[in-house]
Formats: structure tokens, sequence, C-alpha cells
């Protein structure tokens, strides 16, 4: 495209960037780096719109591999762990101390303490096209975001189109049928009788979107709620164990002995069921959605995950364009390795990894196995904006994930 002119011919021959003045709404941009070829790429969709040679983190200091944002931008920044190193043109990942910076050492292999090096003229261009909660694809092996299309996948909430013939009185028109006069439903209506179309709202701030396993934190604020509607002191919905939570709980299970004979666990699955059962809520679910924006937790729903011994996998969306007036959406999606450790497995009642035993797309098996409520759904469609994103994990929002940060998964 002549639109994105390649400039810097002085530059690294491993680096090839656009001008930042000609690159796409950075909202709309993603940058992906490969771990194994020790490469950055900059995605506008899935056109390259810049290039780099990088050096990961070196044995005992590996580079986490997962999904991120740049959290911070600093055009100088000091290393708070290694000696005050300079970090020129310094985007954070983590608050951790994970970032993409310059550096004047990238030899193309893994060589930093954990961040992300590259050359100094990329690094300054680079700071140039982003901005704050542009995705970052950390990854072992390169991945490519492809177009994903799917029924189970958000989209705008499209205004109803505007009624033309409803309710029009028939008028007589000149002619006649065996010398009745015919009657002809005209589309000169009357302004009243069409109702104005609102115009869809324009968002302008892109959501971020995790679906994944519900943690003991959801289910204990699940807990809680019910327990307080049932009469019981449970406290605040915090999703915290405190003496009140136990307390209440310790007061629900005596009046069902039956019921949790043998369990010897403060909470446990036999008490989430019964909980439910107790509130007329039926079966609990095994997934939530939780929705950020401007790094802000902005509200979570429960889901269903279909086969919930089997692993979803990590995957990652990006909402490249969106139509709000036809109700459409452009999403790209990438698949990251992720093989879970037995533990983890155990923990999350995982038997089976999915590529083992299904054939075709994770990604669309991923997608085809959760079920989103109608109410839940319309609510996340009418907060759609382009670069919003979505992930879908098996582990939760992990320890990375906290005040400041969109959703940070680390697969690695």
């Amino acid at each position: 495209m002549f639109s994105r002119i390649v400039f810097g011919l002085g530059l690294l021959s491993a680096t090839a960037l656009v001008n930042p003045a000609l690159a796409a709404d950075a909202r709309t941009l993603q940058i992906i780096v490969s771990k194994d070829k020790q490469s950055l790429a900059v995605y506008d969709g899935t056109e390259v719109v810049a290039t780099s040679k990088v050096s990961t983190g070196k044995p005992g200091h590996t580079t986490p591999s997962g999904i991120f944002s740049v959290l911070e931008k600093k055009k100088y920044h000091e290393s708070n762990l290694y000696s005050a190193a300079p970090m020129p043109w310094m985007q954070r990942l983590t608050w951790s101390g994970i970032a993409l910076h310059e550096s004047n050492s990238v030899p193309r292999y893994p060589a930093s303490h954990g961040c992300v090096r590259m050359p100094a003229a990329f690094a300054k261009e680079l700071y140039k096209m982003t901005d704050l909660s542009v995705p970052v694809i950390i990854s072992n092996a390169a991945v490519v975001p492809e177009p994903i299309d799917h029924p189970s996948l958000f989209r705008p909430n499209a205004p109803e189109p505007a009624l033309l013939l409803s309710d029009v009185q028939l008028r007589p028109a000149i002619g006649s049928s065996d010398g009745e006069p015919v009657q002809l439903a005209m589309n000169t209506v009357s302004a009243s009788l069409i109702p104005p179309v609102a115009a869809a709202p324009e968002n302008v701030e892109p959501i971020r979107i995790l679906i994944t396993r519900r943690a003991q934190r959801e289910a204990i604020i699940d807990i809680q709620t019910y327990l307080n509607q049932l009469g019981f002191n449970a406290g605040n919905p915090d999703g915290l164990l405190g003496p009140s939570t136990v307390q209440a709980i310790n007061a629900f299970k005596a009046l069902r002995p039956a019921q949790f004979k043998g369990d010897r666990t403060l909470t446990s699955d036999t008490l989430l069921r019964e909980v439910y059962a107790a509130v007329g809520k039926g079966e609990p679910p095994n997934g939530v959605l939780m929705i950020r924006q401007d790094f802000k937790p902005l509200f979570e729903a429960p889901v269903i995950i279909d086969n919930p011994q089997l692993a979803l996998g990590t995957h990652f969306f990006t909402l490249h364009r969106v139509d709000q007036e036809n109700g459409t959406a452009d999403w790209l999606g990438l698949t990251l390795d992720n093989n879970l450790p037995s533990q983890t497995m155990k923990r999350l009642g995982i038997k089976t990894q999915e590529g083992s035993i299904i054939m075709g797309s994770p990604i669309s098996n991923a997608l085809s196995r959760i079920q989103i409520p109608d109410e839940t759904r319309k609510r996340v469609d009418a907060l759609l904006a382009a670069g919003s994103t979505m992930t879908i994990s098996d582990t939760g929002i992990g320890p990375e994930t906290g005040a400041g940060t969109d959703f940070i998964t680390v697969t690695r």
C-alpha cells in the first residue's frame, strides 16, 4: 500500500518502520513479540506496519510469554531492579518489571534480564506509534492474527429498521378489478407513523473482555451474596473468607447435616450447589466474563463452559473494525501455546488438553463451548469500540492483573 511508506534506510537491516503519522489508529494496533525468532512485529489488522529484531530474557531471567498491554510510557526511565540501568523509550508491560525499551545491545538472541530490548531508532518510533493499553503478545513461537467469524463473537447493537408500511391506511386508487376500486398501500406515510431512528452510540474507549473459569473468589462472592439473601450475615460480598462469612457458612451447613456429611472443607462444590438450590438459582455457573475499560474493572457476569473437563486453551481476539450502524464487527484471532502443568489441571478440574482429542480449530471450538446469557451479551455489545479485545483462558486473571492494568494472561 502506498500509504504505508517505509523509511529509515540507515537503520539496522533487521528493522523496518512506517511513518507513525501514516500508521493506523493506535487503538487498533497490536504488537507481537516472537521469542524463538527474536523479532517484533506491529500489526494493523492483518497488515504488518513495523518490524524489528529484539533481545528477550536470557536463561534465568526469561521473558514471560502471554498477553499484555502497554501500562505506562516514559521517554527516559531507569531500572528499579538492576542498578538504575537506563531504559529509554520505555513502555511498561507489567508492574513487576517487564517492559519494551531501547538498548544499545540487541544481539538478536536472549540477552536481557526479562525485558524486550529494541534498537534505539525503532524504540523511539514505536513509542510515537502507540498509546496506553495497546495489546502486546509475547509468544514462544511466531503467531499471526487472522480474521475470524463466529456466531459467539460480540457485535454492536444495530438500530431497528424504520417502519415503512405498517399500520398504513389503504387508499383508493385509479382503476378497478371486477368493478371494485383497487386499494393500494402508499409509502407516503405520515411522519407521525414512523418512529425516529436513534443513531447508534459511538463508543470511543475500547473494552477488555476476559472469559475464564470461575475461581474461588467468584464462588465465595456468590456464597456471600446468597447467604445474605437467605438471612445469614455473611458480610460484604468481597470474595474473602472473613469471620462473618465463615460463621454464616457453618450456620448454613448446620441446618443441612445430611448434605454435608463427610464434607470437611469450608467451601466446596457441594456448598455452592446447596446455596444455589436454596435460593432457586439452579446449577452454579463454571465460568465468568469480566470487563475492564481504561484499566479499571467495569462489570462481570457468569457464563457456562461446556465440557469443563476439557481445556479451553488460550486465545486472543482484537476488534479491528466496528460498524455501529449495520451491527457488524471485524474480529481477528490468534491462539497461544499453553501447556498446563498437571497441578494446574487438577486444580481446575481439567482432564484433557483439547488438541489431543478434538480435530479442527481450537479457537472456534473454544468459542462454541461458551454460553453467554442474552442479557450479558447485549450489555457487552453496547460497549464495543474499535480496538476492543477479548481473551479466553483457563487460568483466570492471574497475579499480574490488578490496579492500573488490563487483563494480563501469563502462559509461561
